[in-house]
Order: structure tokens, then C-alpha cells, then sequence
């Protein structure tokens, strides 16, 4: 009587190891095979290009390998200290700025309201748009007739009406701009998802034991909005140090490289100029760059962690 249960529970456990054993194959399927694509198309040319950052190479003789000697170059080379400065700059303004006004359109269009949906589609919309079709309206904007120069004209500064994109002075704070249009809705989508993870029924107790609103951002908000945090800082720092089409099409690092970006010198030393070793060399540094201020936002988050 008890043959017939024991070769029923084999087959159970043969069907049951069987069945796990294909969805580990599918399992492992859906995993390597993405990451041989990725192994493929992304970190096989990124480690091909520092191999070609210590040779130089014109992208047609074969490359003549010279060591570190594109890396000591960059310092004797002005309009690379430039291009590093302004990039510095872009970093500060433009991730500070985009990641303010995000969190700030955020918190306004949170709250449920009538039309909020729509106020949120206004928002979004420019990152929908072509950089280069952005690139046009804002180069009418900045125009000497455009709606900038108009808008100084009729409220009586005239004086102030300049060439903006045409000034060293102002080539690379007028390109902010148009960058932030973009890049704000973006920041402002990913933090409306990180304020729907916020508990509103620590709000209201904090409320009753008479916290202010800034204190409940402060204390609750802020804190609850740090994994959010992480993937905006990631995003805006790499979205920065590779800003390059809007640039590109407004000023091409112009005049006299005072909106030249190591991205914009990285493409017109290394694609136009035919100077690959060196271009891969920027690129190496741009690289270098982004890693190290994630890498030390993430350090002094765990930090920050850990002591509370």
C-alpha cells in the first residue's frame, strides 16, 4: 500500500526539480544576457578608450602608444583649464539649480488640486522636446531682437540689452538657462515619486505637536526623500558633465571658448581635430569626475547614516 505514495513523491520532487531547474536557465537568461550586451556595447569601448588615451592616434595610422603623455599635456593646454572651469561651474549652477527648482515644483504640485495634472504636463513638456528644436527657440529668445532684450526694453533697462549668447561674459550663464528648461521637469517627476513614499501620518502628528511646515520638511520630508535623493544627484551629475547638444548648437563652446565644456572640447578636439588619444583622454577625465562626486556624495550618505 505504501509503493504507490513513494513513487508518486519521486515524481513530485523529479517535476519540482525539473520545473526549477528551467526557471533558474530563465532566470539566468534574462540576466546574462543583458549584461553581455551591456559588457558589449558600454563597458568594452570604455575600457577601449583608455587604452586609447595613452596612445595617439588619428583614427586612421595605427595608434602610437606615448603612455601618460595626453594626460600631462592637458595641463600646458589653456582651453583645457577652461573648458574644466566652465564644466565646474556648469556642474554647480546647473545641478544645484535644476535639482532646487525640482524639488520645489515637487512640493507645489504634490498636493492634489484641481488642474494639477495639466500644471505637471506643462512642466514635463520640454523634456519631451529635441535639444535641437529647444536650441532654436532659445537662440530667438537670446536674439538682439529677441523676447530677453524686449523684456529689458520695456521695463527700462535698456542699457543692459546685450548680445547674449555672442558675449564671452555671458555665453556660458545664457546656456544655463535654456539647459535648466529642460532638465527641471525631469527633476520634478522623479521627486513627485519619492513624496509619494512620505508617511502623511507622521505630517499630521508632527503637525499636532505644533511643528512648522518648515520643520516638518525638514525632520520628515528631507530624511524620508534620501534614497530619491541618490538617483537625482546621479542623474544630474551625469546629465551635466555630459551636457554637450545644447552647447553644441547654440555657441559650439564659442566665443573664444568661454562656453566650451570638456564635453564640446572633447568632441572637437577628438572627433573634428582627429586627435582621438587625446579626446579619449578628456573623456577619461570626464569619467573621472563623475565618479568621484558620486562616490562622495554616497560616502557621506552612509556616514550620515550611520551616525544617526
Amino acid at each position: 500500500m505504501t509503493a504507490v505514495p513513494k513513487a508518486v513523491s519521486r515524481g513530485a520532487r523529479g517535476a519540482g526539480a525539473r520545473t526549477a531547474s528551467r526557471e533558474t536557465a530563465v532566470l539566468l537568461a534574462f540576466v546574462l544576457v543583458p549584461f553581455t550586451l551591456e559588457m558589449f556595447w558600454t563597458f568594452w569601448p570604455a575600457l577601449n578608450s583608455v587604452y586609447i588615451s595613452l596612445t595617439r592616434w588619428d583614427g586612421i595610422s595605427p595608434p602610437v602608444f606615448v603612455g601618460l603623455d595626453n594626460y600631462l599635456r592637458m595641463w600646458s593646454d589653456e582651453t583645457f583649464r577652461t573648458a574644466l572651469r566652465n564644466t565646474v561651474v556648469w556642474l554647480v549652477l546647473f545641478g544645484g539649480l535644476s535639482v532646487l527648482g525640482g524639488l520645489g515644483l515637487a512640493l507645489l504640485l504634490d498636493k492634489p488640486r484641481r488642474g494639477v495634472g495639466i500644471y505637471r504636463a506643462i512642466f514635463f513638456l520640454p523634456v519631451v522636446f529635441s535639444m535641437v528644436v529647444s536650441a532654436l527657440v532659445w537662440r530667438m529668445i537670446y536674439q538682439p531682437d529677441g523676447v530677453v532684450n524686449g523684456l529689458l526694453g520695456a521695463v527700462g533697462l535698456e542699457s543692459q540689452a546685450r548680445i547674449w549668447l555672442g558675449e564671452p561674459e555671458t555665453a556660458l550663464y545664457a546656456l544655463i538657462l535654456p539647459a535648466l528648461w529642460r532638465q527641471i521637469g525631469y527633476i520634478m517627476v522623479l521627486f513627485l515619486a519619492g513624496l509619494k513614499t512620505v508617511d502623511p501620518l507622521l505630517h499630521e502628528a508632527a503637525k499636532t505637536d505644533g511643528a512648522t511646515a518648515f520643520e516638518r520638511f525638514r525632520h520628515i520630508t528631507l530624511p524620508q526623500l534620501r534614497p530619491v535623493s541618490t538617483v537625482v544627484l546621479a542623474v544630474t551629475v551625469i546629465d551635466a558633465l555630459r551636457s554637450f547638444d545644447i552647447v553644441w548648437a547654440l555657441t559650439k563652446g564659442g566665443p573664444y571658448h568661454s562656453s566650451e565644456l570638456l564635453s564640446t572640447y572633447q568632441f572637437s578636439t577628438g572627433v573634428l581635430g582627429s586627435q582621438l588619444g587625446y579626446g579619449s583622454a578628456l573623456a577619461v577625465v570626464i569619467f573621472a569626475l563623475t565618479a568621484g562626486t558620486i562616490v562622495v556624495y554616497l560616502v557621506r550618505s552612509l556616514r550620515t547614516e550611520e551616525a544617526a
